[in-house]
């Protein structure tokens, strides 16, 4: 079976990828995401975004054991602001310094 990502970005400019992109963050929902590997695609999502940009993490709990593991990773470089606290789902704006 196979699993989509729900990684979604609205359209924007200036990635060099031939489409037009606008500057909201793009939204990773971790739900639909197989325990196992929820942390690896959240790791391998942030990486790909850039300096002073966000990305909006979906989560079915207060994700504080990948928030500890996104510290420790990148050593203070992404700043979390908590755009919902559940109690069903927690939404999440991680932007990188």
């Amino acid at each position: 079976m196979v699993h989509q990502i729900p990684l979604t970005e609205k359209p924007s400019g200036g990635c060099g990828c031939g489409h037009a992109h606008d500057e909201s963050a793009p939204e990773l929902d971790v739900r639909a995401i197989p325990h196992a590997i929820r942390h690896a695609t959240v790791f391998g999502a942030l990486s790909a975004i850039p300096s002073g940009r966000s990305l909006v993490l979906v989560a079915p709990h207060d994700p504080k054991p990948l928030l500890a593991q996104i510290a420790e990773r990148e050593q203070g470089t992404i700043a979390v602001t908590y755009l919902d606290e559940g109690p069903e789902t927690w939404r999440l704006r991680l932007t990188r310094a």
